[in-house]
């Protein structure tokens, strides 16, 4: 019998609560954004019947093309890197940008937002380990940088997000995780004006758990929904 995307999603929601119990947070929840990179329409309704409404894309075309076909029925989160000129073509669109990482991009956002009359929710990306393949800001330029777009009124930071160096045991990324929560921390206690610290989106289908455990409230799963997918 094949396995479907329910049941996926009925074992990654028993390992959420053993790693939320792990740590004592009984009380809270995660929010489990199903990563629809190259995943077909199909797919997507059977995840959306199986209960989920927030989709996260890495690619503007390719978040376009799955709201035009799927409508609002679910939330649209942009994942992956954003380029400055395809703001315009998301920002109705889209529940939550994960990938604030540059003054410029702020700048757009911000014009764009206001052009349309909206406040856009966004999440700083921050490349915690460093990784010369992937964006974000280190730990050190998140405070300035939060200090230099703050004055953006259209602009809403809610949280943090990071992406972990892929390791085949995820306790040798855990240290990138609690450096994340410590950062929110300190960033909420300063008080800054438009940023609020309620998002920490870290953990992806290999490392998740451990993520939950130091702190996530939002998980962004892939592979471990809709199986392994050749890109």
């Amino acid at each position: 019998m094949d396995i479907t995307v329910k049941d996926n999603l009925l074992m990654i929601k028993q390992n959420i609560n053993r790693a939320l119990q792990k740590s004592g947070r009984t009380d809270d929840d995660v929010d489990i954004i199903a990563v629809t990179k190259t995943v077909g329409i199909e797919q997507i309704n059977e995840a959306i019947n199986a209960g989920l409404y927030k989709i996260g894309e890495n690619r503007v075309q390719e978040l376009i093309k799955k709201y035009d076909i799927i409508g609002e029925k679910v939330e649209y989160h942009m994942i992956g890197h954003l380029q400055t000129n395809k703001v315009k073509y998301i920002i109705d669109k889209v529940s939550l940008i994960h990938s604030l990482d540059r003054l410029s991009l702020a700048g757009e956002l911000d014009k764009r937002a206001k052009k349309s009359n909206l406040n856009i929710s966004t999440l700083i990306q921050v490349n915690v380990a460093e990784e010369k393949s992937k964006y974000g800001l280190r730990v050190n330029q998140v405070i300035p940088f939060i200090e230099e777009i703050s004055k953006y009124e259209n602009i809403k930071v809610k949280g943090l997000m990071t992406i972990a160096p892929f390791v085949e045991d995820p306790e040798e990324v855990r240290w990138v995780f609690r450096d994340l929560r410590r950062l929110s921390e300190m960033i909420k206690d300063r008080n800054y004006e438009n940023v609020k610290m309620d998002i920490l989106s870290m953990g992806m289908t290999n490392d998740y758990e451990v993520a939950i455990e130091e702190g996530s409230n939002m998980i962004r799963i892939g592979t471990g929904l809709f199986g392994k997918r050749n890109y």
